[in-house]
């Protein structure tokens, strides 16, 4: 938020208003008159002239511009505050330079990143009040309205900032289509769709974030050159921001493009290029093309080293010793940690990362189990003393070691582990999407291990959190409603998981396809769900929806389309046995009264189940 105010404040006070008082384009705020001396009281003889004698209108008025003049003056915290109490004396309450004054104020406060948020907000609404008077889209209302949500995106009131940036881009986009050209509205509407994507990330609608970082990219395009570093920057961002979503696909282009323009305006051997290919490693590793992850990491580092950037380095070595993990080259990974390891604090969180690095690669190479716990136990005892200083990495720490006692079997200790990340994370803003994804693994191995009904309530929570993070298509989202399906299988509520393998199959078939194998299982579990409510019309349906998708498959597929089969043969005699059954001859001793309705009602929904059985039945 800091980087976004402090650019907009720069270009503001440069670029968008005349030197006295940050008056706004379009109509201006008159200049103060100067009054010229009097001719007659420079005609003496006197070589050192005497000030003239001003009157007291005269005296008042200049008293006026000079305070007017240091507050324009001012830089320092203290010099704009006092000077701006000193201003304030002098201005009517409603007078729109006091509004200015007001929101230069503000904006100076937000762009140092002020301790309290309280007052800055404070200056933003007076700023708005005023300069709302008569005008209610112009760009300094747009501002003003920026300003009130910054501050209350500083002050955690996430859904108020959305509401004042919404506004401003309102506005903004108002007086773009009016094309007034006397001003250019371009940083501000950068500034506010900066902020606005902020604001959506801090409350998990990261889907819809995209879209305004989209936007900030397309002003910066038409605002630098091509080449220039600044563009270069703003792709870098977009991909960071698409590889945070795990949309590493459309990532990829976004980094590649930052490099081409840094590597042509800087060098091959810039910061800025470093960065981009260590971005590019963490892209690579999600594209699982790890041997050009690897490449790109051992090109970063070079350049790292090269300008002396010490910690930068020792993450970018943390960073390939992972990649050498992902490649099954686990003595290299060892080697590389023990080196990095050397040049950490001891107690430092960098240490326990090495810690937990090492821990995964000695439990990937299966015989030293004992030793990768001690690294564990090591790395936890120095994450416990720096949960209150840094929660946010402590916490994504805490994930890290959690996957690797699930993979080491000990579901107990990953459970408990993840459960102390989610009461850290759950006192953090900004982290709803981490929230939802440590929620749904501590579902998913309460599950696991049996603890069925615990498990509903996580599932549940982690399910609607990422719908809002991620959007309601979103992969995720697909996955833990076919969980829950599962463990409403456990339960025993077969039509409560039949609605949740429903949701999960909509879902994949948007996000996957309808032949990925994860599909086809949730089909698969839709089928038995309704199999186990004897409901067979709707479960030999999907069962032929199973085999059509593994048949689509080819010979690969030849094990999984038997069993579809199989299950097949099994539902239609199940559906003959339930048949025979409905047909048999019910004799009923009941006297006349109200339950005869209802008997009805059951004997036509028989009726018709009995007509689709007999429809399939005579199907092959």
């Amino acid at each position: 938020m800091r980087r976004a105010s402090g650019f907009l404040s720069t270009i503001l006070k440069s670029r968008l208003f005349p030197k006295t008082l940050l008056k706004p384009p379009g109509p201006q705020v008159p200049s103060l008159p100067h009054f010229p001396k009097c001719p007659s009281r420079s005609l003496h003889s006197d070589p050192s002239p005497l000030p003239p004698v001003l009157n007291p209108r005269q005296r008042k008025l200049k008293e006026k511009s000079n305070i007017e003049e240091r507050f324009e003056n001012a830089t320092s915290t203290e010099e704009i505050i006092s000077s701006f109490k000193e201003l304030e004396t002098t201005l009517d309450p409603f007078d729109k330079m006091l509004g200015l004054a007001c929101l230069k104020v503000g904006q100076h406060l937000d762009s140092i990143g002020y301790e309290d948020h309280e007052q800055v907000l404070d200056f933003a609404m007076r700023a708005l009040k005023i300069l709302q008077i008569g005008e209610k889209n112009s760009i300094s209302v747009a501002m003003a309205l920026h300003l009130v949500g910054s501050a209350c995106y500083n002050l955690n009131r996430f859904n108020d900032s959305l509401g004042f940036f919404n506004q401003a881009n309102r506005i903004i986009s108002a007086l773009e289509r009016d094309g007034n050209e006397s001003f250019d509205i371009r940083p501000v509407s950068h500034a506010v769709n900066l902020q606005l994507a902020n604001t959506k990330t801090a409350i998990g609608r990261r889907e819809e974030a995209l879209i305004n970082l989209r936007k900030c990219l397309e002003i910066k395009e038409s605002m630098y050159e091509p080449n220039s570093r600044e563009l270069g920057i703003g792709y870098r961002d977009l991909a960071e921001a698409y590889a945070a979503v795990l949309n590493f696909k459309e990532a990829l282009p976004l980094c590649l493009k930052a490099l081409e323009i840094h590597r042509g305006k800087l060098g091959q051997n810039s910061v800025e290029v470093a960065h981009d290919r260590r971005l590019l490693g963490v892209i690579y590793t999600g594209l699982e093309k790890h041997d050009k992850a690897l490449e790109e990491n051992k090109q970063s580092q070079k350049v790292l080293k090269r300008w002396g950037m010490g910690s930068d380095l020792l993450s970018a070595e943390i960073d390939a010793a992972n990649i050498q993990i992902s490649l099954g080259k686990y003595e290299a990974a060892i080697q590389t940690l023990r080196s990095a390891v050397d040049k950490t604090e001891e107690g430092s969180e960098t240490r326990a990362v090495v810690y937990i690095s090492m821990a995964k690669a000695l439990s990937s190479e299966g015989n030293a189990s004992a030793e990768s716990k001690r690294c564990l136990e090591a790395a936890q005892k120095i994450l416990e003393e720096k949960e209150h200083e840094s929660p946010e990495s402590v916490s994504d720490a805490y994930v890290e070691i959690a996957s690797i006692y699930e993979d080491s079997n000990e579901f107990d200790k990953a459970i408990n582990i993840l459960k102390r990340s989610l009461e850290i994370i759950e006192t953090l803003p900004c982290q709803q999407h981490l929230e939802c994804n440590v929620s749904a693994k501590v579902g998913w191995l309460l599950l696991l291990t049996g603890k069925v009904s615990e498990a509903v309530g996580y599932l549940e929570s982690a399910v609607e959190r990422m719908k809002e993070s991620f959007g309601p298509k979103h992969f995720g989202v697909g996955y833990i409603y076919n969980n829950l399906g599962a463990a409403y299988m456990e339960l025993e509520r077969p039509q409560t998981a039949a609605q949740m393998f429903a949701q999960a199959k909509d879902v994949m078939e948007v996000s996957l396809g309808p032949h990925h194998a994860d599909t086809i299982g949730t089909c698969q579990s839709l089928a038995n769900a309704y199999s186990a409510m004897e409901s067979y019309p709707l479960a030999i349906n999907f069962q032929k929806q199973v085999i059509d998708a593994w048949s689509s498959h080819g010979p690969v597929a030849l094990e999984e389309l038997t069993e579809a089969n199989r299950l097949y043969k099994e539902l239609r005699e199940k559906a003959s046995r339930a048949l025979s059954s409905t047909a048999s001859p019910q004799v009923h001793d009941y006297d006349d009264n109200d339950d005869d309705d209802d008997d009805d009602a059951s004997n036509i929904k028989a009726e018709k189940n009995a007509d689709d059985l007999f429809k399939l039945l005579e199907k092959p």
